[in-house]
């Protein structure tokens, strides 16, 4: 399936076929997708019904290739083409009749144009279009019935060649989806009763145990149960440095084992998995236009019927009015048909934008559509959720000092401090307890044991160590409800917070004994990302959090956000999206796209950013980053703009082609091959440009 032609050939040979219930054609992935009535008809009639249309089904995950050239029957055409065409050029020169020539120039035609032929009058009859093949094939009609047979032939040939090449573009714009394809194995070293056995990766099951050997990819996603190793996996979220995996860890499916052995426990089939996922995402991206492609199609639906009427005047009006030559007027209304023909111009956004999706996924950008590239490229000012964008979103303890002695009391070592605050710490599931948890189990501290461990509700908690009662919670505990004085401590309380981060302050109901610090550090390229946003042409850099405005200040000024709003409910945050989109034009919010649902939505853009695994991020965000990665959003807003700035180079090209070469023809400065010629390189030079992409 080279083009939206032969996707609508698809379509109509299939509508209305006894069983099927649902039917959508990708014609840039060479896809069809159906749901049948297995009670009506069966997936080996619906494979020969397809076969009968002319576009067998691939089997298995086989991506739908082109023909070998010699096996191709519209490269074969078009040379047979070419071949009459230069026999019967040859044959002028050797002075027999001009009728033999005159008929192999029309076997030339006829065998040439057989293809897009077809295609003119199928579109004609069917979709009541007048399509560009439409405006060759009348093209070469008329040079022949002119008396011009040579230049029809050579028209029909150059376009033929044209039409051949154009699978052999559309193969090249899915080499991504294949790259994806080909990232999982075919088969998958499963334990099933006590043995190993290889089998197909389709077969995997939820639940099914299967080997991952050092090298090899993983077969599906999974949870490892046996081993530890290193994955890459920058084949699905374009992560450069291979991330340590043990027990309990998930695995994406394409991604790549280090050097230990891992039984994986699968926990989505293959058709369900990370990588099916995004292909299936990049296929509908693929199909999902833009707004200046839409216009470009409404623009050519209407188009290509005014230039098949201008040029019926240019070969009209001026014999009938002025009294002018006959022949020569039609030959340029001919001539005119071919250089005003819109082909350039109408392959010069999608050719760019599926290049664009397909290396975007490559790379670990899934954007859902050329509407959201374009927006994308637009975009002025970023928005980031603090939590777990710019921050892991994982506390840690980041300081801990012990208070100096009051009294005659000998006091708590450092490590006794510590093993009580675990003690205690042990027993809560607040998100600030694990992270003393998982300090203390760095430090090698064993937790002190407890007894009658108590939460005290947005303050902190308590539990007897030793018969005695011990705290552990924020600086207001001890001052409003313990009162106890915390004056020797409030110097480095101040400045802790002064930082962004949460104090935690460990005592008895008598006085301190030491502080924790703790805090959702920034993540190490925030601040290199967002510098080079700005670079980028980013104007502003805004931060939206539910944190004070304290923390929020702290986070800012370390990473270089240029505003910041805190306290925000999530509602709040829309508010603010909204306010930012009426100042500033185009925005884009970045977050995890589950709790920032509301906001991403409100955003000219929603990026969702970590998505890899993750389903609801996947389906909230226009945009998904798949790595927990800021840098992969400047390179997506760098992919974007590129891709803008190839689609304005061609369109541009596009038009000063078409101009010159209308001029020419109207002025009867160019002859039928020429006008021909300069049409077809424009083509090709377009789609090499867009091509570029795939290598962004």
């Amino acid at each position: 399936m080279d083009c939206e032609s032969e996707a609508a050939a698809i379509q109509r040979g299939l509508k209305g076929f006894p069983g099927i219930v649902e039917l959508k054609v990708y014609p840039k992935s060479a896809k069809v997708a159906l749901t049948f009535d297995e009670n009506e008809t069966s997936p080996q009639v619906l494979k020969e019904k397809l076969e009968a249309l002319g576009f067998p089904a691939q089997e298995g995950r086989a991506l739908a290739a082109q023909p070998a050239p010699w096996r191709n029957p519209k490269v074969i055409t078009s040379a047979v083409s070419g071949i009459l065409l230069l026999v019967g050029f040859l044959l002028g020169f050797t002075g027999i009749p001009e009728i033999v020539s005159t008929v192999i120039y029309i076997a030339a035609i006829l065998v040439g144009g057989y293809y897009f032929g077809r295609e003119a009058v199928e579109e004609l009859i069917y979709e009541r279009e007048v399509g560009i093949e439409l405006l060759m094939s009348i093209a070469a009609i008329v040079a022949a019935m002119l008396g011009l047979p040579g230049e029809g032939a050579m028209l029909v040939f150059l376009y033929s060649i044209s039409e051949a090449a154009e699978g052999y573009t559309e193969e090249k714009t899915r080499g991504a989806i294949k790259a994806l394809m080909d990232l999982t194995p075919k088969m998958a070293l499963v334990k099933r009763d006590g043995r190993e056995a290889e089998i197909p990766v389709e077969d995997l099951n939820v639940g099914d145990i299967f080997i991952v050997k050092p090298g090899q990819s993983v077969a599906t996603d999974g949870e490892v149960s046996v081993g530890e190793s290193s994955v890459n996996q920058a084949p699905v979220t374009g992560e450069s440095v291979p991330v340590e995996k043990s027990i309990g860890d998930t695995v994406f499916a394409g991604s790549i084992n280090g050097e230990g052995a891992l039984e994986v426990r699968a926990t989505k089939t293959f058709a369900d998995n990370t990588i099916a996922r995004i292909i299936h995402m990049v296929e509908e991206a693929q199909e999902q236009k833009g707004r200046s492609q839409r216009f470009i199609e409404r623009f050519g639906k209407r188009y290509s019927p005014a230039v098949l009427l201008v040029g019926l005047l240019i070969g009209i009006v001026p014999p009938l009015v002025f009294g002018s030559d006959w022949t020569t007027w039609i030959v340029r209304a001919t001539v005119f048909i071919v250089a005003a023909a819109p082909c350039a111009l109408a392959i010069s956004i999608p050719i760019t934008l599926v290049a664009s999706l397909g290396t975007g996924a490559r790379n670990g950008v899934l954007i859902k559509g050329g509407l959201y590239v374009e927006e994308l490229a637009k975009v002025t000012v970023v928005a980031f959720d603090k939590t777990g964008t710019i921050t892991r979103g994982e506390p840690e303890v980041t300081d801990f000092l012990p208070l100096q002695k009051s009294g005659d009391r000998d006091g708590f070592s450092p490590q006794e401090i510590l093993a009580i605050a675990a003690g205690i710490e042990r027993r809560s599931q607040h998100p600030l307890a694990q992270a003393v948890l998982r300090y203390t189990d760095e430090q090698s501290v064993a937790p002190k044991e407890i007894s009658d461990f108590r939460s005290l509700t947005g303050a902190g908690a308590s539990a007897r160590v030793d018969g005695s009662s011990v705290y552990i919670g924020n600086p207001d505990l001890f001052q409003n409800r313990l009162g106890i004085d915390l004056k020797v401590a409030s110097a480095d309380i101040s400045r802790l917070q002064a930082e962004g981060k949460t104090v935690v302050v460990v005592g008895n109901e008598g006085e301190a004994w030491g502080l924790l610090a703790i805090r959702d550090n920034v993540r190490s390229n925030a601040r290199q990302a967002i510098r080079a946003l700005h670079a980028a042409g980013v104007e502003k850099v805004v931060m939206l959090t539910g944190d004070n405005p304290r923390t929020a200040e702290a986070i800012a000024r370390e990473v270089g956000i240029d505003e910041f709003y805190a306290d925000l409910k999530p509602e709040d945050k829309v508010v603010r999206v909204r306010e930012l989109s009426k100042r500033y034009g185009h925005v884009a919010m970045i977050g995890d796209g589950v709790n920032d649902a509301p906001a991403l939505a409100e955003a000219t853009v929603g990026i969702a950013m970590g998505a890899a695994g993750t389903d609801v991020a996947l389906e909230t965000a226009d945009v998904a980053l798949m790595a927990d990665d800021l840098e992969k959003l400047v390179y997506a807003l760098r992919l974007a703009r590129r891709n803008q700035s190839v689609v304005n180079q061609n369109l541009v090209l596009s038009a000063f082609v078409i101009t010159v070469l209308v001029i020419g023809a109207v002025a009867g400065l160019f002859s039928l091959p020429i006008a021909v010629l300069g049409h077809e390189t424009s083509e090709f030079i377009v789609i090499g440009s867009g091509l570029r992409m795939l290598r962004f």
